[in-house]
């Protein structure tokens, strides 16, 4: 499945909540979550590599899966 990352989630992950969170990061938890997302919804409780908590809104579009926006803990 190819997951898209929006200009907005790229720049919060410059912001200090979302410190130590990658772009790979949203992209394996974007293909963990099964089935179809017809509306943006919020999935919480994924770890990134070096750790650190987050959750991502997202939702299903024909081109593939778009991440809206990041949330670091």
């Amino acid at each position: 499945m190819r997951v898209i990352i929006t200009e907005h989630s790229r720049k919060r992950l410059r912001d200090l909540r979302q410190e130590k969170i990658t772009a790979a990061d949203i992209v394996n938890a974007a293909r963990e979550i099964p089935g179809k997302i017809p509306t943006a919804t919020r999935f919480r409780g994924f770890f990134s590599r070096s750790g650190r908590v987050f959750d991502i809104v997202t939702k299903d579009i024909p081109g593939g899966r778009l991440v809206i926006t990041v949330i670091g803990k």
